[in-house]
């Protein structure tokens, strides 16, 4: 993942809390509320995007497009951590890896068509990754909440 070394100036992230709130909010709204012209709205996005400092994608509702089993992932490794979270990070199942501290070394949610195809991830694909000591499997009940709109603090 691609990291922006420079700070973000006031004008860019008015910019990214415009995009999070409607991320297809018309480059020439944005630049009325910021006080930018369009063309330098296009301008600064096209570079927050490229420098990675932000994404626009469409944010669907997992069980409305056939995916009905959710889970997060707790990973004790063994060995080098990244290698581990590298196979993950290849998985289409999994959306989200991060390596942190504490209880387990690498957390990951998996989203899945049902029950069996989380069975089959986890067991003939997770557990022959080399290095993975332990999983333990947090499947979600209900979504309580989801949020994208953090803002820039």
């Amino acid at each position: 993942m691609r990291r922006n070394t420079e700070p973000l100036d006031e004008a860019s992230k008015l910019i990214i809390e415009q995009l999070q709130e409607d991320g297809r909010r018309p480059y020439a709204a944005i630049g009325k509320a910021v006080g930018l012209s369009e063309a330098a709205v296009r301008q600064r996005v096209a570079k927050l995007v490229q420098s990675g400092v932000m994404q626009i994608v469409a944010v669907t509702d997992p069980m409305q497009v056939g995916l009905f089993r959710q889970a997060m992932l707790g990973l004790k490794v063994s060995g080098p951590i990244e290698p581990v979270a590298d196979a993950l990070a290849a998985m289409p199942e999994i959306d989200y890896v991060v390596v942190c501290a504490g209880r387990f070394d690498i957390l990951c949610e998996a989203v899945c068509e049902d029950d069996a195809d989380l069975l089959d991830l986890m067991s003939n694909r997770i557990r022959t990754v080399e290095g993975v000591r332990d999983v333990e499997t947090m499947p979600y009940l209900r979504l309580h909440k989801q949020s994208y709109q953090w803002g820039t603090r």
